[in-house]
């Protein structure tokens, strides 16, 4: 037995005879003594229970990783060495078992009776160059899951913020007015009159739900153990980053999705201008150029831009007359970042094939333009619908929206070719 278990059956019996001494009005001299010397022993016992639990702590350590050292490869390899012959043997002659057959045997004795000799399941298993009538046994283990490609976020790459509801709406409030100062003219003359300093609430509304819906079946959820669920989460995660930074730039504003910044544009007032002309350098300088009109950037490397793959592939081979360099190549440097996204824009139309872009900023802090979410990500789970086949269905909703700040800080190019 365990000294740790022996002192608290002690301490246990001590309790019982101090409760017992204590409940009497007055105690003898020899049941004061006998108090006096079970309340030393007790507190002695205290210590000897902490030492008693710090060496068997150190035990318990090292007994397990003695074990956990052992991996299946060492124990492959202890299985290997069991030889039925030696069993045989045994049987037939009383030959004496020895090596790694004699440790088996023994260890298997030690956990359950046996009349004859005990064999592991492992000893009928197929090695190798041994055969069998229908050929040579092909074991499989099943790897962890390889999940899906999601695009990257490419809303947060543009300079959108995420912003977290609670419950409730939230508004943006943005200055419309156009303020101006001016001098007075003259000693006793008055400055300016006073000019209306105007705003526009930009809300953030929670009527949007997005939701994903996945049947998991009884073979993935036995083939694949516990690690699903989380294969699950993360799988579900990319399905509605994907479709977020979808909705951020083309949601519809209609069948329950957001406006997004193309579908929103006219009525935010966010400049679009009609490039109808093969996409280079100088059609994104000149929106650059506005930036800095507008007081929304400071040079170009304030400014960000989303293109289509197409745009690049275009610009990246139309070379400089005279250089090394391509039209993508002078972007690049100017810029402050390029992100490209098949899923965010539009894929090229029309006769010769024209593509969209988005050109942001973040001026004085604040993000071109905010994502709403309301709490996290509902992940639910339904026991009932699947159960008669042993399946899992889970939904994931998140409720979410889309609005803009300034709209000076995002502008929009139409019909790069």
């Amino acid at each position: 037995m365990l000294d740790s278990v022996k002192i608290t059956r002690r301490q246990s019996e001590i309790r019982q005879e101090l409760a017992t001494l204590s409940g009497k009005e007055k105690p003898s001299e020899d049941e004061v003594r006998s108090m006096e010397a079970l309340d030393a022993e007790y507190r002695t016992n205290e210590t000897r229970f902490r030492a008693a639990l710090t060496a068997e702590d150190t035990e318990r350590r090292e007994a397990g990783a003695e074990l956990e050292t052992r991996s299946d490869a060492e124990w492959a390899e202890v299985m290997a060495g069991f030889e039925l012959r030696q069993v045989a043997l045994a049987l037939d002659e009383g030959r004496q078992l020895d090596g790694r057959t004699q440790e088996v045997v023994s260890e298997l004795r030690s956990h359950g009776g046996y009349r004859g000799v005990p064999v592991p399941w492992e000893a009928l298993e197929q090695r190798a160059g041994e055969t069998v009538a229908s050929g040579t046994p092909n074991p499989i283990r099943t790897a962890p899951i390889i999940e899906r490609l999601f695009a990257g976020s490419v809303a947060a790459r543009m300079g959108g913020q995420m912003v977290n509801v609670g419950v409730g709406e939230i508004e943006f409030p943005v200055t419309t007015s156009d303020v101006q100062a001016g001098w007075a003219n003259g000693e006793l003359a008055n400055v300016p009159g006073p000019t209306v300093y105007e705003t526009v609430d930009r809300p953030l509304k929670p009527d949007n739900n997005l939701g994903v819906q996945m049947r998991i079946s009884r073979k993935t959820l036995k083939q694949s153990g516990p690690g699903l669920e989380q294969a699950v989460r993360r799988d579900m995660g990319g399905a509605i980053e994907e479709a977020l930074d979808r909705a951020v730039f083309l949601g519809s504003g209609a069948a329950g999705e957001p406006t997004g910044l193309f579908a929103g544009a006219a009525a935010w007032g966010i400049t679009e201008t009609d490039v109808s002309a093969a996409a280079d350098w100088a059609a994104f300088r000149s929106e650059v150029v506005q930036f800095i009109n507008g007081n929304a950037a400071t040079g170009p490397g304030d400014v960000r831009a989303l293109i289509r793959p197409e745009i690049w592939d275009g610009m990246d081979a139309s070379y400089i007359t005279g250089t090394a360099l391509t039209e993508y190549d002078r972007m690049m440097t100017a810029l402050g970042g390029i992100v490209m996204s098949h899923n965010s824009l539009e894929a090229p139309t029309g006769s010769p094939a024209g593509s969209s872009a988005v050109l942001t900023t973040t001026a004085g802090g604040v993000a071109p333009f905010f994502v709403g979410a309301w709490g996290g990500i509902d992940l639910i789970r339904d026991p009932y619908s699947d159960a008669q086949s042993g399946a899992l269905r889970v939904t994931a909703l998140a409720t979410m929206d889309v609005t803009v700040s300034r709209s000076v800080q995002t502008r929009i190019l139409t019909g790069l070719q």
